[in-house]
């Protein structure tokens, strides 16, 4: 399965490893975690509709391996209730080339930020608030859509 939307935290190593275990012709893995951030944070829940989030995965990954070569592509994402210093995200990709990989990870990274339907609540000591979208996410994925980047 190249995408998942789970409660339970993922081991990272394994899921690295699974991206090339049955393919001698990867020559580069690429990988980003995510974490909740500490600071005023004291935690961050998820929420999602589960099928209109399963879709805008899947069309992110479908947008990545069009755009680039790529041998294999997990994405894992968390809901529910989560802790300063818990993992929220991986994105792993693995490709012949390094190029691809590092390219197709940042890429895949950029449209989940903006373009999966995810509701973010931030609980602090100030009181809980749901956290809008950044416009510096919004700047990253559009340098993909401008073509900086290819």
């Amino acid at each position: 399965m190249e995408i998942a939307v789970q409660a339970a935290d993922f081991d990272v190593g394994a899921e690295i490893s699974a991206l090339t275990a049955a393919d001698p012709e990867a020559g580069a893995v690429a990988s980003f975690v995510g974490l909740v951030r500490g600071g005023k944070v004291r935690a961050m829940t998820l929420e999602h509709y589960t099928a209109m989030t399963e879709a805008a995965l899947a069309d992110i990954v479908t947008a990545a391996k069009k755009r680039w070569k790529l041998r294999a592509v997990r994405v894992i994402h968390r809901v529910g209730c989560l802790l300063p210093g818990e993992r929220i995200v991986f994105v792993g990709v693995a490709s012949a080339h390094r190029g691809d990989a590092f390219a197709a990870c940042e890429f895949i990274m950029d449209y989940l930020k903006t373009q999966a339907p995810f509701w973010k609540k931030e609980e602090t000591a100030e009181g809980a608030r749901w956290v809008d979208a950044r416009e510096t996410d919004d700047l990253a994925a559009r340098r993909w859509r401008d073509g900086e980047e290819d």
